[in-house]
């Protein structure tokens, strides 16, 4: 349930509504927009409860949320969610792009790989140190001394970083040296992850399950916003279908369908939505087009000899930048904005 209130409703009337609704054993959580305020009800509401809110003064209405997810929920934040890390704003109408390689190999590798995603204008250096593989005798990454390998990197070349945290027990080391913390597609729904990453304090990348509906989606982030993190980025990787010419079927109306459903920044991942080189530039433009906020691309000074072997799904270095030149001149004409350094100079 949510409560309603006008812009120009004095501060005391809103911490008057928040003091009966918290009298009651619920939360309230307060959205301050452009032309309304809203308060939002977590918590079994009774009716008298919702009948005295909508006496109270400066209360506008007092509406029933049927959505099983709140926090996600627009109708519970109508504005957009801006995320900032380090002066770098995810969500609003900045166009971010995280690029780098599927794992990180060696210090020597994500250091030369930095270099090259800075100099085309990415804002975020992406990496594994721990992979979730579908055999148990891949490569599972460098563990936490890739970790420390890609945060110096970060450092050296001014980005920010995002790896993938796989059990509730590596969270805090992750948090340690990733300004980001990324929950893949098999993780989606696990919920002891979840709700450890709602108490972690650091942005997290939730990407959808390969099998999962929006609401499913939208549900597993509502367990990092519950747990107190209200900084969740969703990401469409895409989705298996019966088509196996891509690795899977990177589903574009997602990110429209979540900016109407939700207030969290939408990001796209052409790299493992659609698995082939070739189709990550255009699914990229594409996802761009569609209104994604940013975009997570795979890029490799060698992807034939990828330690991963997704080298099949990664942009090689000049690729990367060519890229990155064309969504300079794309993003203006969906609302957004993106300079590359040659741009900016």
């Amino acid at each position: 349930m949510i409560v309603i209130a006008g812009v120009q409703t004095p501060e005391e009337h809103i911490q008057a509504i928040v003091e009966v609704i918290e009298k009651e054993g619920l939360q309230a959580h307060v959205s301050r927009g452009s032309d309304r305020t809203i308060i939002g009800l977590i918590g079994s509401v009774e009716p008298k409860l919702a009948e005295h809110l909508r006496q109270m003064k400066g209360v506008e209405n007092v509406v029933k949320i049927s959505k099983s997810y709140k926090l996600a929920s627009r109708d519970f934040h109508p504005e957009n969610t801006v995320i900032s890390i380090k002066g770098v704003n995810i969500g609003g109408g900045e166009l971010v792009i995280m690029g780098g390689p599927c794992a990180v190999e060696s210090a020597a590798q994500i250091d030369e790989i930095a270099a090259l995603v800075k100099a085309a204008g990415a804002q975020v250096l992406r990496g594994g140190a721990f992979k979730p593989r579908t055999g148990p005798y891949s490569f599972q990454g460098t563990g936490v001394e890739g970790l420390i390998m890609m945060a110096e990197a970060g450092k050296k070349h001014d980005l920010l970083t995002i790896t993938e945290v796989m059990t509730p027990e590596y969270v805090d080391i992750c948090a340690e040296y990733a300004d980001i913390l990324q929950v893949g597609t098999r993780n989606m729904q696990n919920f002891d992850l979840l709700r450890k990453l709602g108490t972690c304090g650091k942005p997290v990348l939730l990407k959808r399950g390969f099998s999962s509906t929006y609401d499913e989606f939208l549900n597993a982030a509502e367990y990092i916003l519950a747990g107190g993190n209200p900084n969740v980025m969703l990401c469409e990787r895409g989705i298996r279908t019966f088509e196996t010419y891509t690795r899977n079927t990177l589903d574009l109306s997602a990110i429209p369908v979540l900016q109407q459903l939700s207030h969290l920044p939408v990001i796209a991942d052409p790299s493992h939505g659609t698995g082939r080189r070739e189709l990550v530039v255009p699914m990229t433009k594409a996802s761009v087009a569609a209104g994604a906020d940013g975009l997570i691309i795979e890029m490799h000074t060698d992807p034939d000899n990828s330690m991963t072997g997704d080298g099949v799904q990664s942009l090689f270095p000049d690729q990367f930048a060519d890229l990155l030149k064309d969504l300079e001149l794309l993003a203006p004409a969906v609302g957004k904005t993106f300079h590359t350094p040659s741009a900016i100079s």
